[in-house]
């Protein structure tokens, strides 16, 4: 009797454990995005839609953030991130470099000091 409650035991623990291994095809995200407007809007979004398994991306100015809907069998979101900061925007985990950024419109520049 022992034997099978410790089957039985085991058996819920790897379940439990592989349902939380899935991987979402439909996972929403929202990541920090520094930036000032409309080009800006448009050059973070073409940049996480470049991103292959982003099925939606949209930035907010007035909160400095984008909505993602990604695919996670696909692409994570520090693939996004990346993509976004070589394009010259900042996100919370990472920065674009100096050179990065002055490729980047005059009226897209968000940081207030070059110390970054």
């Amino acid at each position: 009797m022992k034997k099978m409650v410790l089957v039985v035991v085991f058996a819920l623990l790897g379940m439990n454990v592989n349902a939380q291994e899935q991987l979402n095809k439909n996972k929403k995200v929202e990541v920090e995005v520094n930036g000032n407007c409309d080009m800006c809007k448009k050059r973070i979004e073409k940049a996480a839609y470049s991103v292959k398994g982003v099925k939606s991306a949209t930035w907010h100015v007035d909160h400095q953030d984008l909505h993602l809907i990604i695919d996670e069998t696909k692409c994570t979101v520090l693939d996004v991130e990346k993509a976004i900061a070589k394009v010259g925007h900042d996100t919370k985990d990472i920065k674009a470099t100096a050179e990065q950024y002055e490729k980047i419109h005059g009226c897209c520049k968000y940081r207030t000091d070059e110390a970054h």
